[in-house]
């Protein structure tokens, strides 16, 4: 069996509710789990349990409360703990070992969706040029019309703006690929496109963690379903 490339230790989140007198709501506790190369864990349970916020707390937009999360970096292969939250060790990560397709597309409001997509490789070196090519042929299998390339997604619907965020999440080539309902504004069509997708990349070896609605979805591309209800704080109290 192969070394996992994340590997998650007795993790404990809990929010602090400062309009409500600082009540603290507690999320998850004791979340423990590993992903290796190959993998698509699914997390699941109901609405509530703390599916999103872990996969928050991987990519490091949360701190945790309580324990590590060890992220094996792609430029050395050393295990390193994103959840201490060093925004140094977050930036690193993120670079090169951590994608992420989040429900929302976040741009600079006048960038083309053609240099949304494109940036992650720009930012990693490759040549302007062949970073907007590369992602006009993405864009083009997520059949997004050639007309809409060069305006900003501000002004796309939420199933363009979702598949300008697919696209720009699968283009570059991280080890490790966190997918948080990517498929939820798309149709049929493109839906089939994002599970032909998720399997490629699981083919050339990367570790997807996912959260999936979509049942169908969920049964094409899971190789294991995480009950997250398990780890719920809420559901324990």
């Amino acid at each position: 069996m192969s070394e996992p490339l994340l590997s998650v230790e007795g993790v404990a989140k809990s929010f602090t509710m400062h309009l409500r007198g600082g009540v603290t709501l507690p999320v998850v506790e004791n979340v423990a789990f590993e992903l290796r190369s190959g993998e698509c864990v699914v997390l699941g349970g109901p609405s509530g349990v703390g599916k999103s916020s872990i996969l928050r707390m991987i990519y490091g937009n949360y701190a945790v409360d309580r324990g590590a999360i060890l992220v094996r970096d792609a430029a050395d292969g050393a295990m390193r703990d994103l959840g201490a939250g060093d925004p140094r060790t977050v930036l690193r990560l993120r670079e090169r070992s951590i994608g992420y397709v989040s429900q929302f597309l976040r741009a600079v409001p006048r960038a083309s969706a053609l240099e949304v997509v494109a940036d992650p490789l720009v930012r990693l070196g490759v040549p302007r040029e062949e970073a907007r090519e590369r992602a006009a042929v993405m864009l083009r299998r997520l059949n997004l019309p050639e007309a809409l390339f060069e305006l900003p997604p501000a002004t796309f619907s939420g199933g363009e703006k979702q598949r300008v965020n697919i696209a720009r999440g699968f283009l570059t080539d991280h080890p490790i690929l966190l997918l948080d309902e990517p498929t939820a504004s798309l149709d049929a069509a493109n839906r089939d496109v994002v599970v032909a997708m998720i399997r490629e990349k699981l083919a050339q070896g990367v570790a997807i963690l996912g959260i999936f609605h979509d049942e169908p979805v969920r049964a094409a591309v899971a190789t294991r379903i995480l009950d997250v209800s398990a780890f719920s704080a809420r559901s324990a109290a």
